[in-house]
């Protein structure tokens, strides 16, 4: 096994390579849809980052047995968010190619475009962007290493500061979310607008990261410390989580729809519009079947919950199909007649997505897989 591990890591080095190598090439030959294929595969990236920092929090402030098992895999996820501000580089060269507003054609044709434009303009964009990042960068610093803290002492203040960060933090995440939904998701359709779909847009980042999270557990739940609280009943915990972010992904997702087409408005039902014309509608059902409908009904049972081998499925299910919902969300902006396939999706996604695993490996493999010293760490000891 030894001798194994170290060729596959370097074949999936070659393979990074490879694929960042043609993401080089497809910005020169093909820049608009390099940018496509790169926005959609960074949000699904930095979202797994950014949920996150949202399930660190809340274990922070309830002490669920569910958080020791994953807090280490959060907290590397976190790690990651200096890296994803220099990632997002690329989003910022592409504005031109990727939002309305940045062209002065469709905002000389477009009265409710130029009325935006007060607010959707590149230099107010980039500034939000940096202080977005900057905002999300701090409160990851402060939870990483008051957690490093927590580790080498007894003393209960890393514990307190955690708790005091992650209470303001905890509606900090989804207001700053809704600034960066609106601008790098939203504001590709010229007249589209929802008050829904940023807290959708979260919710997924959740739901994903959560995903990531077990699928984590499972493959290192044997290893020591992890194994001491990697019990039948925290799996059962995370299930429950699992399924409760599952079904709120889905009622968002349809009081949306709800809202919007029961208003009958053109400007709100384009964007779905553009998402169920020819095989777009395939992807919708895809999403609904495999983003809420069989994940929801087997995770009813205890049973699935309790047994490793069910719930990863259940996780990775989920977890690929948000892939498919990340690029649903971007590519029907651009292709409104029909589905339009690249291979720069899956070279950006390997490129940028093996940077980034790359990045979250070294910064999970500098601590202990579990925390250490936290006042209700016994509690997820199981008995």
């Amino acid at each position: 096994m030894s001798a194994v591990q170290p060729t596959l890591k370097r074949f999936a080095f070659f393979i990074v390579i490879v694929a960042l190598i043609a993401c080089a090439v497809g910005w020169i030959v093909s820049p608009k849809q390099f940018f496509i294929s790169y926005t959609f595969v960074f949000l699904f990236w930095f979202g797994l980052s950014l949920g996150s920092l949202g399930w660190t929090m809340i274990h922070h402030l309830t002490g669920g047995r569910w958080g020791y098992a994953t807090r280490r895999f959060f907290e590397a996820a976190i790690s990651s968010l200096p890296l994803l501000a220099l990632l997002f580089v690329p989003v910022v060269l592409g504005m031109r190619a990727l939002y309305p507003w940045m062209d002065s054609t469709a905002l000389a044709a477009d009265e409710i475009l130029r009325h935006k434009h007060v607010y959707l303009n590149g230099p107010a964009f980039l500034v939000r962007a940096i202080m977005l990042f900057a905002i999300w960068m701090v409160m990851g610093r402060l939870l990483t290493r008051w957690s490093a803290e927590q580790d080498v002492t007894s003393n209960p203040e890393p514990t307190r500061k955690l708790r005091k960060l992650s209470g303001p933090g905890s509606v900090i995440y989804p207001l700053t979310m809704t600034f960066a939904a609106v601008d790098w998701v939203m504001s590709m359709e010229r007249d589209w607008f929802s008050t829904i779909f940023p807290i959708l847009i979260c919710i997924g980042q959740m739901l994903s990261a959560l995903a990531l999270a077990i699928l984590l557990l499972a493959v290192e739940r044997r290893r020591m410390p992890l194994a001491h609280v990697a019990s039948s009943e925290v799996l059962h915990h995370l299930g429950n989580l699992l399924l409760t972010f599952t079904m709120l992904w889905a009622y968002l997702a349809f009081a949306q729809l709800l809202v919007i087409w029961s208003g009958d408005l053109p400007h709100e039902i384009s964007w779905y519009l553009h998402r169920i014309s020819d095989g777009w509608k395939i992807i919708a059902i895809l999403l609904f079947l495999f983003h809420f409908l069989v994940p929801f009904f087997l995770l009813l049972s205890r049973n699935n919950k309790k047994r490793i081998e069910i719930l990863t499925a259940i996780a990775a299910m989920i977890l690929v199909t948000h892939v498919l919902e990340a690029w649903w969300l971007i590519a029907p902006s651009f292709y409104q007649a029909g589905v339009h396939i690249s291979w720069l999706d899956l070279a950006v996604f390997v490129g940028v997505g093996g940077v980034w695993f790359t990045f979250f490996v070294r910064q999970l493999e500098r601590r202990t897989l579990v925390p250490m010293n936290d006042p209700r760490f016994a509690l997820a000891i199981a008995t």
